[in-house]
């Protein structure tokens, strides 16, 4: 019934497998690859045909994690997987990357990729192996793809890369010093096809020895996947590239030279309004027939590509007149928003981001809740980017895949420069708000969160910078890297190359090719030549604040942190937390206590935090002995004082230590409710407290010399 093909080999520390034939045979093709205990099942499906006056390729890849495969039931009320997570997204994207740029050129029929996390072992992380499944499923549907890719996870502990390291390793880098790496890699036989990494200061050799390394270690996996093709692919699907040469040659006759002066206006609304009258130029030139050709949105974005980038290759010209490896012109501002607790404006030629920066207590802390459990993380980052910042109408709050993966390499690229949260007990959100672009915005939300963290008194271990590089491949070889590069040359160059990081190194690397030749060589000058660019940004950003500021925002909310005995947490909170309640009604702080025994207490008021702090010292330190205390008296007996000198805590003052002289009672000279200053002399066989009064100055609280009780006496 089944026709199942299997293969499988040692990648690591674990076993891969890659089978199909068994489980939805009906789609294009399906594979379902395992690592260790980890398995993902890919199906693979493209329509037929393309559909009528489609101008772009349609392809769709949707990664879903079943919380069944880590043997969970999904939180909240709805008990049901619903909306993509992060995680979700990230992934779908992940996949889409490297393989969107190997189909044939020209196919456009709709394409669908569908990945599903079935087990996980909570060990291999199902993202790589959702790559590999997606790309052997594709290999063998008979579409027309130019693979397969395979994808591997690099780590860096001292010093040595490591081989797809496990979920644990990788989970919160920033709190695990001996990890300074979380590196993906997906690439051919013969290239790297794209990188996504989140990095802590690494050097551009460490981090190109870690793309090395990673395109050494899939090979073997490219193998396995064209052995399974062998035996297990459908017959490739019959498709020819549409040949629309007479028409190119047509609209190049008719409108290269508009095309080429379109380019020449600097402004980009200028060039864009260019642009579409030389476009209805060209097309008016034409015949009818050739104006009805399906292929003519693909003519003149070809005459365009063609135009910028021979330009760009033979003069060193870019569309803004700038040089290959220039910044355009920067201005940053810092503290522009009077309420917000930092705020900054970034703005990078005709990109421009508005970064604002919130602080927060642990009960702002984000829950996530992913198969490998349950956990918080006190650092968000969210990117928007309104249609208004390109100057277009469209839909708005819709929060998508794009906006996701731009918020999240931000986040990677500031994340590894945060300070510790037992340093800096406070919650961080960081919201980029796009107002112009183009061309990196996600490097201007980089830039700008770095500005606005420092406004807002977060102290980072260094600035961070990011710069976005582009690259121009002739088919000769010859090539341009271009540094900070703007919409046009993204969309029509062949590589989208952005690096973040610190004086001293990366903390974020994330590139995408579109073409299959980028060599060692291309990558190193890449590194390098955005390393003098990103250099340059941290000098422009240096002029609006070079340091973060020392004063929290007048609205930002103050913590302070204690640690208490774990011992201690139920004296704190008390029978169905009146302790805690009563702390918080009194001080007018709020208090969090977690179970280690830390406690946060935030206020903007520093005299509810000191309130709240005493009160919780009261609770859980001990009386020291020798020590004078301020206390009151709470009952009086025939042979003492009952004194409450430490919170909660009473001792006796005998009748022999009120005074230095006899006294008939204690009522002789005390009463109920009188404050009365007292010395620790120690603790009775029974560990009950004795307190002294005559030793001690009732009015200054010092206690008395032995001269000056012998004058007395």
């Amino acid at each position: 019934m089944f026709d199942v093909t299997k293969k499988s080999m040692e990648w690591g520390e674990e076993t891969l497998t890659l089978e199909t034939g068994k489980v939805a045979r009906q789609a294009d093709g399906t594979v379902i690859a395992t690592l260790g205990e980890t398995s993902v099942m890919a199906n693979v499906t493209f329509a037929k045909a393309q559909k009528p006056g489609q101008d772009f390729f349609p392809l769709t890849v949707h990664y879903n994690e079943k919380y069944y495969a880590a043997g969970k039931i999904p939180g909240g009320f709805f008990k049901r997987e619903a909306r993509p997570t992060e995680k979700e997204t990230l992934t779908s994207r992940l996949i889409d990357r490297p393989i969107r740029p190997l189909f044939v050129p020209g196919f456009k029929n709709e394409v669908l990729v569908i990945c599903t996390v079935l087990s996980h072992d909570l060990v291999n992380d199902p993202d790589i192996v959702a790559m590999i499944a997606a790309s052997a499923a594709l290999t063998i549907s008979g579409a027309p793809f130019m693979g397969p890719i395979a994808a591997a996870r690099v780590g860096f502990e001292d010093g040595e890369y490591v081989l797809n390291p496990t979920c644990d390793d990788m989970h919160q880098l920033r709190n695990n010093p001996d990890q300074r790496l979380d590196l993906v890699v997906a690439g051919t036989k013969d290239a790297v096809m794209m990188v996504e990494s989140e990095a802590y200061e690494l050097t551009e050799a460490e981090m190109l020895g870690a793309v090395n390394f990673a395109h050494q270690e899939i090979q073997p996996v490219i193998d396995l996947i064209i052995d399974l093709a062998e035996d297990a692919a459908k017959e490739p699907f019959d498709y020819q590239p549409a040949d629309y040469s007479d028409l190119y040659a047509a609209v190049k006759a008719a409108g290269e030279d508009k095309i080429r002066a379109a380019y020449g206006n600097t402004d980009k609304q200028e060039r864009v309004a260019a642009l579409s009258v030389a476009k209805e130029e060209i097309v008016a030139a034409l015949t009818e027939e050739q104006q009805e050709d399906a292929n003519l949105g693909s003519a003149l974005k070809k005459l365009e590509s063609s135009v910028v980038r021979g330009d760009v290759v033979k003069t060193g010209k870019r569309i803004d007149g700038r040089a290959l490896d220039t910044v355009r012109p920067i201005v940053s501002e810092a503290g522009i928003l009077p309420r917000t607790h930092g705020s900054a404006l970034f703005t990078r030629g005709e990109t421009q981001g508005l970064v604002v920066t919130t602080l927060g207590t642990g009960d702002d802390e984000q829950m996530i809740d992913a198969l490998t459990g349950t956990y918080k993380s006190n650092f968000m980052l969210h990117y928007n980017f309104p249609p208004y910042s390109v100057g277009e109408v469209g839909r708005f709050g819709f929060t998508g895949r794009r906006e996701i993966g731009h918020g999240k390499l931000a986040w990677r690229a500031l994340q590894a420069v945060l300070p510790s949260a037992t340093d800096f007990p406070y919650t961080i959100r960081v919201v980029s708000e796009i107002t112009e672009s183009n061309g990196s915005s996600s490097m201007a939300s980089v830039c700008g969160g770095s500005l606005s963290m420092m406004d807002a008194a977060v102290p980072l271990k260094a600035p961070v910078a990011g710069v976005a590089m582009g690259l121009i491949l002739e088919d000769d070889g010859s090539y341009a890297v271009l540094t900070d590069i703007l919409g046009d040359e993204d969309h029509l160059g062949d590589m989208d190359f952005k690096v973040a990081g610190t004086e001293d190194g990366i903390t974020s690397l994330q590139m995408d090719i579109k073409v299959a030749g980028i060599t060692p060589e291309i990558m190193e000058k890449a590194l390098a030549q955005a390393k003098e660019g990103r250099l340059h940004i941290l000098e422009e950003m240096n002029k609006a604040l070079s340091e973060g500021r020392q004063e929290f925002s007048a609205h930002a909310p103050r913590i302070e942190t204690m640690n208490i005995p774990t011992d201690k947490i139920r004296e704190v909170i008390g029978s169905g937390g009146k302790v805690i309640r009563e702390i918080v009604e009194v001080s007018g702080a709020k208090v969090d206590i977690n179970d280690d025994g830390v406690i946060k207490i935030a206020s903007p008021n520093g005299d509810a935090i000191a309130k709240a702090y005493e009160m919780i010292h009261s609770i859980v330190a001990e009386p020291e002995e020798g020590a004078i205390y301020t206390g009151k008296v709470v009952k009086i007996v025939d042979f003492g004082a009952f004194v409450n000198f430490f919170g909660k805590r009473d001792g006796l003052v005998h009748v022999s230590q009120i005074e230095n002289r006899r006294l008939n009672h204690p009522s002789d000279v005390l009463k109920e409710g009188q404050e009365v200053k007292v010395k620790l002399l120690g603790f009775d066989d029974r560990g009950k407290v004795r307190l002294s009064m005559k030793i001690v100055d009732q009015e200054t609280g010092e206690e008395i010399a032995p001269e000056q009780k012998k004058k007395e006496d």
